[in-house]
C-alpha cells in the first residue's frame, strides 16, 4: 500500500526522469485530481493509504504528464481569472497574461455603462470561452456578449463551459469566421487569435507543439496573419461602430508592425500597446475617433 508522502515523491521522480519542470508541485496537482484533494488537504495527511484504483489512475496521470501532454488535459479543466474552465484538446489552454485582455476589456464597458449606454461587446475565436463567459460573469449589467469561432468543436468547448457557470442566456454563441457570423455592429471588440509564427516552431516546448490545437495557435509565417485580416475586415466591413474599442492580444515581437498597419487603416485612431507582467508587449487597444 502506498502512502501520499510516498506517491508523491514517487511522481516526482517520474517527472524528473521526463525532463518536466516543477516536478513536486505537478506531482501534487496530479495526486490532488485524483483524490478530489486541495493541497492543504494532501499535504497535511501524509500517511493517508492510496486505494488500488487510485493509484492505478495517478500513474496513468504521471504517464501522460511523462509524454508532456499539458496538465489541463490530463485533468480536464484549468483556472482562469477566478474561475475554473472545462479543456481538452479541441481548444487552447487559457494562459494567465490573457486575463489581461478580460481586465482591459471590463474597464471598457464599465466606461460604457457608467455613461448610459449597454455596449454590444463580442469576442472573436473565443476557444474555451474563458474570455467571454469571465467578462459576463464579473460583468452583470453587460445584457449579452458574443463568442464567435470558426471551429465547430472549440464552440461544442464554450457550450459546456457557458452551462458551467450558467451563461447560456448571456454568451451567444456564433460559428464563422472572424467577424462575418456577426448580426450587428459592436462597441467593444476582443480577440485572443492564433498569433504564433511558422518560423517560431522549432522554438517551441512539445507541450504546446504536440498537444494544442495547430488552428488555434499558428497564423502564418510570422504570426500576424489572422491579425491583420481582423483588422482589415473591421475596418472595410464598419462592424466597429464610430469611439468603439479594439483590444487584441498579440505575441512579444508584434507591437510595431501591427501599430504601423493599425495606423494605415485608421489614421486618427488612438493607438498603444500594453506590457504583460513579464514585460513583454501582449494587447494592442485600438480606440477609432
Amino acid at each position: 500500500m502506498t502512502t501520499l508522502r510516498e506517491a508523491l515523491a514517487q511522481g516526482a521522480q517520474t517527472l524528473a526522469r521526463a525532463d518536466i519542470q516543477g516536478t513536486r508541485l505537478e506531482a501534487q496537482v496530479l495526486l490532488g485530481e485524483v483524490l478530489g484533494m486541495d493541497r492543504s488537504r494532501l499535504l497535511a495527511y501524509p500517511d493517508q493509504v492510496l486505494t488500488r484504483e487510485q493509484e492505478q489512475l495517478y500513474h496513468s496521470y504521471l504517464q501522460r504528464r511523462g509524454a508532456h501532454e499539458p496538465v489541463a488535459y490530463i485533468v480536464g479543466h484549468k483556472g482562469f481569472y477566478g474561475l475554473d474552465f472545462l479543456v481538452d484538446r479541441r481548444v487552447l489552454i487559457p494562459r494567465p497574461e490573457t486575463e489581461l485582455l478580460v481586465e482591459a476589456a471590463l474597464q471598457e464597458i464599465d466606461q460604457r455603462l457608467a455613461s448610459g449606454m449597454a455596449p454590444v461587446v463580442a469576442d472573436i475565436g473565443t476557444g474555451s470561452g474563458a474570455i467571454p463567459i469571465s467578462v459576463a460573469v464579473s460583468e452583470l449589467r453587460l445584457p449579452y456578449i458574443y463568442a464567435c469561432d470558426i471551429s465547430p468543436e472549440a464552440l461544442e468547448v464554450t457550450r459546456q463551459n457557458c452551462v458551467r457557470h450558467h451563461m447560456t442566456d448571456r454568451v451567444r454563441l456564433l460559428e464563422g469566421d472572424l467577424l462575418a457570423p456577426l448580426p450587428e455592429a459592436v462597441d467593444v471588440l476582443l480577440a485572443n487569435l492564433p498569433y504564433v509564427g511558422e518560423d517560431e516552431r522549432s522554438d517551441m516546448n512539445a507541450d504546446v507543439l504536440d498537444y494544442e490545437p495547430p488552428l488555434a495557435l499558428f497564423s502564418g509565417p510570422h504570426g500576424l496573419d489572422l491579425l491583420y485580416r481582423l483588422c482589415k475586415d473591421a475596418h472595410t466591413s464598419g462592424t466597429l461602430k464610430r469611439g468603439g474599442v479594439m483590444l487584441l492580444e498579440i505575441g512579444y515581437q508584434q507591437c510595431e508592425p501591427l501599430t504601423h498597419f493599425l495606423h494605415g487603416l485608421w489614421p486618427q485612431a488612438a493607438i498603444h500597446c500594453q506590457k504583460d507582467y513579464a514585460g513583454w508587449d501582449r494587447l494592442v487597444h485600438v480606440r477609432l475617433p
